[in-house]
């Protein structure tokens, strides 16, 4: 959407993200004013309880058969194309290594057949971030970092520059 204020131009720009790094199956589509306008998530905890913990190979698997389905919803549910995104945001890790590849892979086709850039995200450092996203919070700030073996107390500085408290040894 262009709009045209006191002769500048401004794109309301559109990102479409995917998430695949673990057990959940998570597709956002956010704009550039901070506006969510679509997240959804499919888990998989029902399908690994049995187990005890995550499965890798279940995990990976079950992201491939809902990633398409999930992505279509989204779009959908926004009123949106793919012609109306900007650009296509994914995990590019850490992570279970199958499952990032199966969001990489949906990721880069879909910039590369629609011509759109391609943004590789460090999955700590959204989750780092999204507090941003989500609330008017400057630098710096104190982080709790709870990601599966990833646990850490960060100091927030800026994008890209953190300094480590402390972490857990897991």
């Amino acid at each position: 959407q262009r709009l045209d204020i006191f002769n500048c131009v401004w794109y309301k720009m559109k990102v479409l993200g995917i998430e695949t790094s673990c057990d959940e199956t998570a597709v956002a589509i956010v704009d550039d004013q901070k506006n969510i306008i679509s997240n959804l998530i499919i888990s998989q905890i029902d399908l690994h309880k049995e187990f005890g913990g995550v499965v890798p190979e279940l995990a990976a698997r079950s992201h491939a058969d809902v990633l398409d389905n999930l992505i279509q919803k989204s779009l959908h549910d926004s009123n949106l194309q793919f012609k109306d995104l900007d650009s296509i945001a994914v995990t590019a890790g850490p992570g279970l290594i199958g499952g990032v590849i199966v969001g990489l892979t949906m990721a880069k086709t879909i910039a590369s057949v629609y011509q759109k850039p391609f943004l590789a995200v460090n999955h700590l450092e959204a989750h780092a971030l999204t507090i941003r996203l989500t609330h008017s919070i400057s630098f710096p700030y104190l982080l709790l970092l709870v990601s599966g073996g990833h646990c850490q107390i960060l100091l927030a500085l800026g994008v890209g520059k953190y300094k480590k408290i402390g972490e857990t040894i897991d």
